[in-house]
Order: C-alpha cells, then sequence, then structure tokens
C-alpha cells in the first residue's frame, strides 16, 4: 500500500447555507481552490471540523464529490466518523464511490486502545473497500485513549496504513514515540498550534484546517529549507491566528468566521450542537486579521 506523500494535507471545513444548514457546494469550491493555490500537497474531507457526522450520507457523498471535482488531480483523504464498525464501513464505501481515483487513503478514528480490538476495526474497514488507512488519534474527539506503544501494535498489524494522524496533546511527544519506531508518516494536526516542535519530533508535515493556509505551506517550506530556525521566522507570524482558532469549543466557528471574512465562504453557520461564535469573541477577530503582515494576508 502507498503512503501518504508528506506536506500539507488541508482539512476542509464544510460550508453551510440558510435556515437548513444546506450543504454550500459554492463555497465549498471556493475553499478548495484556496488550498489549491497554497499549493496543498492533498485534501481532507469530511474530518472532524469538516462536521462529517453531522451530515447525512447523501451529504458526505455530495461533499466527497464537490471536492473531487474542484480538486482536479489532487488527492484526497476522506474521514470517517463512525466509531462502530458496520456504520464506519458503510461510511467508507460512500466515499470510495464518491471520490474514485482520487482517493488516497480513508481516515478512521481510533476506536479503542485495545490493539485486539482497533486492528480488527481497520481491517474489516479495509478489506470492505480495498482503501489505505490513516489512523487518527484524536482524543478530543473521540473521548478514546490509546498508549503509545498500543498505537504502535496496531499500525505493525495493519500493513495498509498510509499515515498516522497523531492528535494526542503533548502532541510533540507522542509524535516522536511512533516516528522513531516505524517508518510510517506521521502526521500532526490541531490547527497547526504545535507545529515546529511536530517537525522536530520528526513529523511528515501538517494535516489540519487553518484559515490562513499559506502559513502553514511557509513554515513547511521553511523547513525543508533552513530547519527549525528558518521554520520559527516563517510560522511567527501565523501562530497568533492558529492559536486563537484552536481555543475548545469555538475553534470551528471562529474558523469558518475567518474564512468568511477572507472571502473564501459566504456564511459561517455551524451546525448545532457545535458552539456558535460569540459576539464578543467574534470582535477580537479584526485584531488578528490586521496582525497578519499585509503581504502575505
Amino acid at each position: 500500500m502507498n503512503t501518504l506523500t508528506p506536506g500539507l494535507w488541508g482539512v476542509l471545513a464544510t460550508p453551510f447555507t440558510g435556515p437548513d444548514f444546506a450543504v454550500d457546494t459554492d463555497s465549498l469550491r471556493s475553499e478548495v481552490r484556496l488550498f489549491s493555490r497554497v499549493p496543498a500537497t492533498g485534501l481532507v474531507a469530511l474530518g472532524v471540523f469538516g462536521e462529517g457526522a453531522a451530515l447525512n450520507t447523501a451529504e458526505q457523498a455530495d461533499v466527497v464529490r464537490t471536492v473531487v471535482d474542484e480538486g482536479g488531480d489532487t488527492p484526497v483523504v476522506v474521514g470517517l466518523s463512525a466509531r462502530t464498525t458496520a456504520v464506519a464501513i458503510e461510511q467508507a464505501r460512500t466515499a470510495v464511490d464518491a471520490s474514485g481515483q482520487s482517493l488516497a487513503a480513508l481516515m478512521v478514528q481510533v476506536n479503542s486502545g485495545n490493539p485486539d480490538v482497533l486492528v480488527p476495526h481497520l481491517t474489516a474497514i479495509h478489506e470492505a473497500t480495498g482503501a489505505s488507512i490513516v489512523i487518527q488519534d484524536y482524543p478530543v474527539a473521540s473521548g478514546v485513549h490509546i498508549t503509545g506503544d498500543q498505537l504502535l501494535a496496531a499500525v505493525e498489524q495493519c500493513p495498509f496504513t498510509a499515515a498516522v494522524k497523531s492528535e494526542a496533546p503533548p502532541t510533540a511527544l507522542a509524535i516522536a514515540e511512533l516516528t522513531g519506531s516505524t517508518d510510517v508518516p506521521v502526521f500532526g494536526g490541531l490547527g497547526g498550534v504545535g507545529l515546529l516542535d511536530e517537525l522536530a519530533a520528526g513529523a511528515a508535515g501538517a494535516m489540519t484546517g487553518f484559515s490562513h493556509p499559506e502559513g502553514l505551506a511557509a513554515a513547511l517550506d521553511a523547513w525543508a529549507d533552513g530547519g527549525y530556525r528558518a521554520a520559527r521566522a516563517a510560522f511567527a507570524p501565523w501562530l497568533p491566528m492558529a492559536n486563537f482558532e484552536a481555543q475548545p469549543g469555538v475553534g470551528l466557528a471562529l474558523r469558518k468566521e475567518v474564512l468568511r471574512r477572507r472571502g473564501v465562504i459566504a456564511g459561517s453557520l455551524v451546525r448545532p450542537p457545535a458552539k456558535v461564535l460569540p459576539e464578543r469573541l467574534a470582535a477580537l477577530i479584526d485584531a488578528h486579521l490586521s496582525a497578519i503582515p499585509v503581504e502575505v494576508q
């Protein structure tokens, strides 16, 4: 099985419109074009910040088809929100049918800290679809905690693993444990707030969403050319915004609002029960935007 190419894999937010929170495919296409201009190595549809869990099967398929159609030759990872095997397989089949040849892998959340439970889960999804798997360790979203040794044991038993997305704080420590023991690429996430330390720990890049993905790309390019100091200098103007967007509970609403103000998406709706943006917090966005250098805004 092929592993994912190192670099920036951009996690797409799913835009909504109107009182019924319909998927706004025009805005989604605009978002794909933003990542294409960066350019991103690949795209991630229906990730946690893509609100895949809030979409029905038809909407999930519509999102994936839209991303694939607008993204052209850009490879796509599709996230599965379900943690029960039968439902995950159902979502996986929808993703495979909708993505066609653009599918790079399915991203599957860790559903148990016990490799004897996790490995059959991952294997069943792979065998049902033939797709490679990105194993996502995101305990804040899943509520499941797994140790580094347990995760490595699962990776070793799953030769179809295309990558690991490690989002268990402290992320640098978790990534260092993984990269020291496997050749499977490990990506950081969490909006890029730990990107520099994750790269120093051996991360293959960033698999995350951010309202200014060009900032993530600048850091990755600088890392490749000049290492930690160069990457730190490149990412410094963007880090306050990344940290601002990473606030628990309202992070998704913040990111969508910034994307709206950038003219990328038409609206900043999030589907219930996600938290909407408090008016007082929204007023701080202008201060963060004004701190980003004009030439790279």
